[in-house]
């Protein structure tokens, strides 16, 4: 085969105005260090709807979205002889960096301003192949399936960093705002070491899913929960949710935003959203240390995405389901069976 169905981002823009597109362009060849993928399934994360609407800028024109890809290998580059042929990997959104910079030799390669990104600076998996290099693919667990695994390449990671940036203690209150992909895995992997989680988001249906993974209350973005948080992660895109996170915080508190994208936050008043010590940071990218712990403890406590599967065919649809907010888990696109 020398042609594949893949999804471009034609001109971003609002989704009605249709700005991704499904239509045939060569199979990719894969470089030196990098392996070839047949996609099996893939995400469809919320970074894709900020690339395809332009909430991100440009990187490169036409790319085709999506990074978090399992797939099997099916070809090698030049040294790349990390993953045998037919072996189920995963490509995640961080896809190289430099390995040089003064954050790359910290351990924190997550900041290092060299780095590019699966499905923004280089095509991703809203095809039927990929590649990506090596040294920054995954081994998928034998305990996962590839569409549950997927959503775990993104969401899970950085809601596993998330988790850590937060700064939640043993026991602690965990206040989630927003309850999409990659919230519902935070709550379950925050339940399963012992937390009280409780979920802030608009959409009712999330709502609920939340209750019945566990969470002990499930309000509106702007309600205040029923106790103090210890900790609490933004992941909804949405600036004005933060001045509501930070005066639910107790004492000593921290709030990680957890997203790439954020409409602009209102001023804070210092003592009603700042004082006693409580903290705001922000999450950026991960490190590959974070995903290896991440997808160990996934498959370990049995952390799995609510999922909805849509063929290739129907990525605009799924995206247009993300977009429209009261988000149900998680969406995958099924590519192809192994």
């Amino acid at each position: 085969m020398t042609t594949m169905r893949a999804w471009v981002v034609r001109e971003p823009g609002p989704l009605p105005t249709g700005p991704i597109e499904l239509t045939e362009v060569p199979v990719p060849a894969p470089g030196t260090g990098e392996v070839l993928v047949r996609v099996l399934t893939c995400g469809v994360c919320r970074t894709d709807l900020h690339v395809a609407t332009g909430d991100l800028a440009v990187h490169r024109p036409r790319v085709v979205p999506g990074h978090e890809i399992v797939g099997e290998v099916v070809g090698a580059g030049p040294g790349a002889t990390r993953f045998a042929d037919g072996e189920r990997i995963g490509i995640p959104w961080l896809r190289e960096t430099c390995g040089a910079c003064r954050w790359c030799r910290a351990g924190r390669e997550n900041l290092c301003t060299a780095s590019s990104y699966t499905g923004w600076d280089a095509d991703g998996g809203y095809a039927e192949y990929a590649t990506v290099p090596e040294a920054y693919a995954y081994r998928i667990p034998d305990a996962l399936g590839s569409a549950e695994a997927a959503p775990l390449l993104c969401a899970g990671i950085i809601g596993y960093r998330a988790l850590t940036r937060a700064r939640l203690p043993q026991g602690g209150r965990l206040g989630l705002y927003g309850f999409g992909g990659s919230a519902h895995l935070t709550a379950q992997l925050a339940m399963a070491q012992g937390a009280e989680v409780h979920v802030l988001t608009r959409g009712e249906g999330a709502r609920r899913l939340a209750l019945e993974l566990g969470a002990a209350s499930a309000g509106d973005s702007h309600d205040l929960p029923p106790v103090p948080l210890d900790s609490a992660i933004c992941f909804a895109p949405a600036g004005d949710v933060v001045p509501s996170a930070m005066e639910a915080l107790a004492p000593g508190g921290t709030l990680a935003v957890a997203g790439i994208h954020l409409t602009d936050i209102p001023p804070l008043a210092y003592r009603r959203h700042v004082f006693h010590e409580r903290t705001l940071t922000s999450v950026e990218s991960n490190t590959r240390t974070d995903g290896e712990e991440f997808l160990a403890l996934a498959a370990r406590l049995g952390i799995r995405p609510t999922v909805t599967e849509y063929p290739l065919a129907q990525a605009a649809e799924a995206l247009a389901y993300l977009d429209a907010g009261d988000v149900r888990g998680a969406g995958v696109l099924r590519v192809a069976e192994r």
